[in-house]
């Protein structure tokens, strides 16, 4: 499927695009395509040292806590006993996979190689608390002679910045200078490979951004567009990325919105199948971070009142959004929340819809609109979150 410069989209571009030249195949099709896009499925196997951290890792790329009822569990020791499948709680198709941490003292290499099953995963993660060591660089080596794709990262980045920031002539640039040194320098049997160093209770801190970047530009279209979706909105950088991977499919939501393409009466109005579009605008709505279960964790993870950060949603959209999936009410509302269908009403400026071009191109504006007062919203709970930086 094809979304480069899908800002400058219009009502026969669309159809050339889908590669119809008949409005209704077209709708049709644009409803398929857009159902399709949570039938792409990523999995992503995180593996490394016991200990290291890949059960944080886990939680925190899912947008999860460690307490929550879905999260991996962690702990002090090795928690993870055998290969364990954790599904996004938002986006089912993307799939991390907790394998056996490899230091474990009854830990066998070719035993571990025939159950890891490789073809099951589009990516491996591979994650050290520490330095890297000599099962890292087996298993890096074997996951390259299978043609997959991995990434060091070295996780509990803020503890080593913890335990060195009281020292005389600190700086922490140079700190993390160092611990990137002292990784590679175990790393060069595999060609020198890029260290990602995280803090799993920290995203927007450090290398997080620079690892989604690189996943993203190393798989395809559409697993790309899967792994956009799912991570978790920990800084400005991030949200933008996810509201570009959403702009980039409003075409498809607005032409599939399109019912009234096949009204083939001359001079009656053409309807907008506004369901479609307040399931894009809901989708928006989650991948932006704006839901409840996002808030509560971006609540907890910045010690921040979750009510500060609610309020800070002030758009009617984002708000009709919140009313239409029966979450409880704000109380900082006072007033009357208009419904999503409603609001949709009052945006369409005309009444009838005469034609197919200009339906597509009035859709499009409102999804467009939408998006952006979404986005906005979340600039704001970004900012009384202490993350606007």
């Amino acid at each position: 499927m094809m979304t480069e410069n899908s800002s400058d989209m219009d009502f026969s571009g669309a159809l050339q695009r889908l590669g119809e030249s008949d409005p209704n195949a077209a709708v049709a099709k644009a409803k398929e395509q857009l159902e399709n896009l949570d039938a792409v499925t990523l999995n992503i196997a995180v593996t490394g040292e016991t200990g290291a951290g890949k059960s944080a890792f886990i939680n925190a790329f899912r947008g999860l806590g460690d307490d929550d009822d879905s999260s991996a569990p962690t702990g002090l020791t090795e928690t993870t006993k055998q290969i364990t499948m954790y599904t996004h709680p938002m986006k089912s198709n993307v799939r991390l996979w907790d394998l056996p941490g490899t230091g474990m003292p009854n830990f066998k290499a070719n035993k571990f190689l025939k159950e890891v099953k490789f073809e099951t995963y589009d990516l491996f993660v591979i994650i050290s608390s520490e330095r890297f060591k000599e099962n890292d660089v087996f298993l890096a080596k074997e996951i390259q002679k299978k043609k997959k794709m991995f990434y060091f990262v070295r996780t509990k980045i803020d503890n080593d910045i913890r335990s060195v920031a009281q020292k005389r002539n600190f700086n922490e640039q140079q700190t993390l200078c160092t611990i990137r040194e002292d990784c590679n320098r175990n790393l060069k049997e595999v060609g020198n490979p890029k260290v990602f160093l995280i803090s799993s209770y920290d995203l927007g801190k450090y290398d997080f951004q620079d690892l989604v970047d690189t996943l993203e530009f190393d798989l395809s279209e559409h697993k790309r567009f899967a792994l956009v979706q799912s991570v978790p909105v920990c800084s400005l950088a991030m949200l933008e990325k996810k509201k570009e991977a959403m702009k980039k499919f409003i075409w498809l939501a607005a032409m599939a919105s399109g019912l009234g393409a096949v009204v083939p009466v001359p001079l009656v109005p053409l309807a907008i199948d506004k369901a479609i579009m307040m399931t894009y605008l809901s989708g928006c709505h989650y991948i932006l971070g704006l839901n409840e279960k996002s808030l509560i964790t971006l609540s907890e993870r910045t010690n921040k009142p979750l009510s500060q950060l609610q309020s800070a949603i002030k758009s009617p959209v984002a708000l009709a959004v919140v009313n239409r999936l029966c979450i409880r009410p704000r109380t900082s509302m006072t007033k009357p929340v208009k419904s999503l269908e409603d609001l949709l009403d009052s945006r369409f400026i005309v009444t009838s819809i005469q034609n197919a071009t200009e339906a597509f191109k009035m859709t499009y504006t409102v999804l467009s609109e939408a998006l952006n007062e979404m986005t906005d919203d979340m600039r704001q709970v970004l900012q009384a979150a202490g993350l606007d930086e």
